[in-house]
C-alpha cells in the first residue's frame, strides 16, 4: 500500500463517514515507513471524528521495505494497538485502523493525529523536566504488565534471552562492527574506541546475565519517538513508532532513553533523581522494586544503546540526518557506558 492508496473512499471506510477529500503531507524522518499528516474534508460536521490523522505505511525505498518486513517492525507495530496499547497506560495515539498482510507484509495504520504535539529530537537532546516526562510516563508502559504471565501469549513481542539470540546478536555485530567503527570512529574518543571494540567479546556474558522482572517494553524509547507538549497544547508525553515491542527486562528502555536523550552533563547530575522518579512511579502499580538493583542493572543496560547504535546505524542508516543521530546517540551511549563503570560490571 503507498500513498496513492490514501483516498477519500478508503478513509470514507475506514472511520465509516463520508470523506469528501483527502490531501496528505510527508512528515517526520521514518528510517523503515512512511509517516502522513492526512486532512481530511468530512461531509458532516460529527464532533467524534478526526479531522486529520496520521497514517503509517511500508517505506518507499526498497530496502527499508525489506528490512521492514524482514525483522517484523510492520507486523509489531499493528499487533501492539491490536493486542497491547489497550493494557497498558503509557499514552500512545488512538488507533482508527489498523492492517497487515501476512503475505506480502504490507501494512497500515491509521492514528489519532497528535498535533501540536512536537516530536523530540534525538541530536540536540532535551532538558531535565522533559527527561523526567518521559521516565514518569515510560513506567505507565512497564507498571501495568510487570511480571504478567499472560504476556508470554504475545509471538509477536520480541525477546531475546536464549542461545541462539545471543549467537545472533554475536554474528550481527561481527558483521555490522567493522562498517560502524569506519563511519563513526572519527565521532568517538579513545576511551570510546576501546570499550566498545572491547566489547564485543562480552555480549554473550552480557545477554546471558540479563535477570529479574519482565514486562512490555518499548525497545526504541528516545527522543525521536516521543512527541511532547508545545506551547500550542498536546498531552505532555505520547510514545509513538512501536515497531519493535518486547518482552523484556523494563531497565533497558530506561538506561535507552536516559543515556542518549541527555546531554552527558546533564545526565550525570540527573539520572539517579530520574531513576528514583521511575521507581516511585511503577509503586503506583504496586511494583516494589529493590532499587540498588535497578541502580546495577541501569548500568549494565547503559550497553543497550550501543548495541543499538552499532547494529542499526548499518542496518536502517544512511542519511546525513540519520548519520547524525546515531553519531549522538553513539558517543552518548558510550560516555554512559564509561562513566557507569559498565562493562567492569559486565566482566565481572
Amino acid at each position: 500500500m503507498g500513498p496513492d492508496d490514501v483516498t477519500a473512499a478508503w478513509m470514507s471506510e475506514i472511520l465509516d463517514a463520508d470523506v469528501r477529500t483527502v490531501h496528505h503531507d510527508r512528515i517526520g524522518d521514518g528510517l523503515v515507513g512512511l509517516n502522513l499528516r492526512v486532512a481530511l474534508d468530512l461531509a458532516d460536521s460529527d464532533s467524534s471524528l478526526p479531522t486529520s490523522v496520521v497514517i503509517k505505511l511500508p517505506s518507499l525505498d526498497e530496502t527499508s521495505r525489506a528490512t521492514g518486513i524482514g525483522l517484523r517492525n510492520y507486523e509489531r507495530e499493528v499487533k501492539f494497538y491490536e493486542h497491547i496499547a489497550s493494557t497498558v497506560d503509557i499514552r500512545v495515539p488512538h488507533c482508527w485502523h489498523g492492517e497487515w498482510d501476512e503475505t506480502t507484509g504490507d501494512f497500515a495504520l491509521v492514528l489519532e493525529d497528535m498535533a501540536p504535539a512536537e516530536q523530540g529530537n534525538q541530536i540536540t537532546g532535551c532538558d531535565v523536566v522533559t527527561a523526567r516526562n518521559a521516565v514518569t510516563e515510560l513506567a505507565k508502559l512497564h507498571g501495568p504488565r510487570w511480571n504478567d504471565p499472560t504476556l508470554d501469549d504475545h509471538e509477536f513481542l520480541g525477546r531475546r534471552s536464549g542461545p541462539d539470540d545471543i549467537a545472533q546478536l554475536e554474528g550481527l555485530w561481527q558483521i555490522f562492527f567493522p562498517g560502524f567503527l569506519a563511519t563513526y570512529e572519527q565521532h568517538l574518543s579513545s576511551e570510546a574506541t576501546a570499550l566498545v571494540t572491547e566489547f564485543g567479546q562480552y555480549i554473550g556474558p552480557w545477554m546471558d546475565a540479563r535477570s529479574g522482572p519482565v514486562t512490555v517494553t518499548h525497545g526504541d524509547y528516545r527522543l525521536d519517538n516521543l512527541l511532547f507538549e508545545s506551547a500550542a497544547g498536546g498531552p505532555p508525553v505520547t510514545a509513538v513508532d512501536w515497531q519493535t515491542p518486547g518482552h523484556g527486562t523494563p531497565i533497558a528502555d530506561l538506561a535507552y532513553f536516559c543515556g542518549a536523550g541527555l546531554l552527558p552533563e546533564n545526565r550525570r547530575e540527573a539520572e539517579a533523581g530520574l531513576l528514583d522518579d521511575y521507581v516511585a512511579s511503577l509503586g503506583g502499580y504496586g511494583v516494589d522494586v529493590d532499587r540498588s538493583w535497578v541502580w546495577d542493572e541501569y548500568r549494565r543496560e547503559a550497553f543497550a544503546g550501543v548495541i543499538m547504535a552499532v547494529v542499526a546505524s548499518q542496518v536502517v542508516g544512511g542519511s546525513d540526518r540519520s548519520e547524525s543521530m546515531f553519531a549522538a546517540m553513539a558517543t552518548r551511549h558510550l560516555q554512559h557506558a564509561l562513566d557507569l563503570d559498565a562493562l567492569d560490571l559486565v566482566r565481572s
